[in-house]
């Protein structure tokens, strides 16, 4: 059966409803579509020394978490599309800073860990940079996906970790992929959610070796990120708890 019919299929059964706010209607409604059309500059509460410059399409808050995490914890696969979209416009908003011409676009997926990988059965992240890159060239922007990284070792679930701890649980966790080499264009980090930066500027530090001495900075863009003074209530016990990679 094709993906197509198994989709229709499945409307059939089990009728679809917003993984945002949990309506009946598309995987995504409108209004919680356009919490991730507003593009802002990524604030950790303490910037991480190194952390790259950051968009997010929308705040890690409200319908924007439950329907995040239904992509990423519960299966929703079909977010795919509107949460690529999402990261797509993040990309872009964070190149139009970038003086100069368009030109090449690397995509460089922040690598999920081995023990994330087998319980999710997916990588996530992929599938978001993947979206994210078709949505670019389809706006004419020369755009692919690089996995120019990779982990190694383990480190700690970080969800309880303050942001200092989180940063020593990650040192030395990223390392260039094999035959990884020196770059043309514009590397710009991809994830699903930012929330102390940890993460990326980890990832951005070794990333950097690629664009050699005086060459352009390591960007950032992510679906989401944690603000600074995040709301608590109906939000949390619709989107249950955090899990982190």
């Amino acid at each position: 059966m094709g993906g197509a019919a198994w989709s229709a299929l499945t409307d059939l059964v089990l009728p679809r409803t917003c993984a945002g706010c949990g309506l009946p209607g598309p995987s995504l409604c409108r209004r919680c579509a356009a919490l991730l059309a507003r593009p802002h500059l990524a604030t950790p509460r303490r910037f991480p020394e190194g952390f790259p410059p950051t968009v997010a399409a929308g705040a890690y808050d409200g319908a924007v978490r439950p329907a995040v995490l239904a992509f990423k914890e519960r299966g929703r696969a079909e977010l795919a599309r509107p949460l690529g979209t999402a990261l797509a416009l993040a990309v872009a908003a964070v190149l139009a800073a970038v003086p100069g011409p368009p030109r090449q676009v690397l995509l460089v997926p922040v690598p999920s860990s081995a023990a994330a990988l087998r319980e999710r059965g997916r990588d996530h992240v992929r599938e978001l940079a993947g979206r994210a890159v078709r949505e670019l060239r389809a706006a004419g922007l020369p755009a692919a996906e690089a996995r120019l990284l990779r982990r190694r070792g383990r480190v700690r679930d970080s969800a309880e970790l303050s942001a200092g701890q989180r940063r020593a649980n990650l040192a030395g966790t990223f390392a260039l992929a094999p035959g990884a080499g020196a770059v043309e264009g514009r590397l710009v980090l991809v994830d699903d959610v930012v929330t102390s930066g940890a993460t990326l500027t980890e990832a951005g530090s070794v990333l950097a070796a690629l664009a050699g001495p005086g060459g352009p900075p390591v960007l950032a863009a992510v679906v989401a990120a944690t603000p600074r003074q995040r709301r608590t209530g109906s939000a949390d016990r619709l989107s249950g708890p955090r899990r982190s990679d």
